[in-house]
């Protein structure tokens, strides 16, 4: 049975197609789950019986992809978010058990299931803009089992919601209080024995790590990139957030998905990037949640070339943060992205940041049919608008949706 949306406004993102690749009065065709026809109108027939789909002008676009998230967690740190406030330091924070080691103690002491239960409504709020795909990172449990749990929580999300995820290891996230000052000795005792199981056991898509002073240095995350290369995992690194140890470079020497966050990146980590094809995901949650004053360098991004890609980086301490529409709100405002850039950041360049420009991130035939249907005038609205959600329907994978749980 085809499906076929019809009387519809599209922005493709078709690389192929101007700016946001707009066709003004078009139709797409569905079946089996795949776009198998679209165009103008007048251009696409429709062969034997399908169901109709009247958009009445609407405006079309790709699924929605959230392509840095920590969304697999447990509990919250809001009481720490309400000492800061209060004038509390770092140091005081982390002696009352604030911090990292909260949240890797909460996720220890949850069971599989409790840490399923407690993502999926941070998952229904992504699902009720219009996110088709979202990447989820491990890196809470810092133990080669409890990294393993969170793993196997992502993956079981999917029978529970239509969505797509894609898994992400993160076991180079933080070095825990028993391995103080021994990164090497976790990396060895931890993290590769970690990131092999996951490989063996199917849960990992993508291996991640922190490259920071307060982290894992360049020659210590090559250990870790060197072990995925062989296992055949791509790469992707949390990167010049907080200084410059040349992260994006380095994600770059490893062709990595993406480099992340790129505050302190310079112009050769940007061109490096870009002739690896290797793309900027930008968070300005973070940004903006921690107060943070150094901006990424978009201007340098836009010099090379370098594809742009925002995500809302979900996580409890730095970025508590489940809409990409208002992620797009912050980009603009703060970081002066343009319209085009936000939504092609949403999008297409995320959907390439997570490897899967092959299958999702633009409405073309062979695609999977992941589509957002949306009450507005222009696709300028959904960057503008704050705390307004104007999605109409939701198709992901052929199958049209309305509700938060579909």
């Amino acid at each position: 049975m085809k499906t076929v949306l019809t009387n519809a406004r599209l922005a493709t993102m078709a690389p192929d197609r101007p700016g946001l690749g707009v066709i003004e009065s078009g139709r797409v065709v569905i079946e089996d789950g795949r776009i198998v026809a679209v165009g103008e109108a007048r251009e696409v027939a429709i062969h034997g019986g399908a169901e109709m789909i009247d958009c009445e002008g609407r405006w079309v676009t790709p699924g929605l992809v959230d392509c840095h998230t920590h969304l697999v967690h447990a509990g919250n740190r809001a009481k720490e978010f309400e000492m800061r406030l209060a004038g509390a330091s770092y140091e005081e924070i982390a002696r009352a058990g604030g911090g990292i080691v909260s949240s890797v103690r909460q996720v220890r002491e949850a069971s599989e299931a409790e840490l399923v239960s407690q993502t999926l409504p941070r998952l229904d709020a992504l699902i009720a803009e219009g996110v088709t795909t979202v990447e989820v990172k491990s890196g809470y449990g810092l133990t080669v089992e409890d990294e393993l749990k969170m793993l196997r929580a992502a993956r079981q999300l999917t029978d529970k919601r239509q969505v797509s995820i894609t898994t992400t290891y993160l076991g180079a996230h933080a070095t825990p209080a028993d391995y103080k000052g021994r990164n090497r000795d976790f990396i060895e005792d931890v993290v590769l024995p970690g990131l092999k199981a996951a490989q063996a056991q199917g849960l990992v898509d993508a291996v991640d790590g922190f490259c920071e002073g307060i982290a894992f240095s360049p020659d210590e995350m090559r250990l870790v990139f060197d072990v995925a290369k062989s296992l055949g995992l791509p790469v992707k690194l949390h990167a010049d957030q907080l200084s410059n140890l040349r992260g994006a470079a380095l994600a770059a020497e490893y062709h990595g998905l993406s480099a992340d966050h790129l505050e302190y990146t310079d112009e050769d980590g940007a061109s490096a990037m870009t002739r690896a094809g290797t793309v900027a995901v930008l968070l300005p949650g973070a940004y903006y949640f921690i107060r943070e004053t150094k901006k990424p360098p978009i201007e340098l991004f836009r010099k090379h070339g370098t594809a742009m890609a925002l995500a809302t980086d979900c996580n409890p301490g730095t970025s508590p943060l489940t809409s990409l529409l208002l992620t797009m709100n912050m980009a603009a405002t703060l970081f002066h992205m343009t319209v085009e850039e936000c939504l092609l950041g949403i999008i297409r360049n995320a959907a390439r940041a997570l490897g899967r420009l092959d299958t999702i991130g633009t409405i073309e035939v062979g695609k999977q049919a992941d589509l957002a249907i949306w009450s507005v005038e222009s696709p300028a609205e959904l960057v503008y608008r704050i705390g307004f959600n104007p999605l109409h329907q939701r198709i992901w994978n052929g199958h049209i949706t309305k509700g938060i749980l579909s």
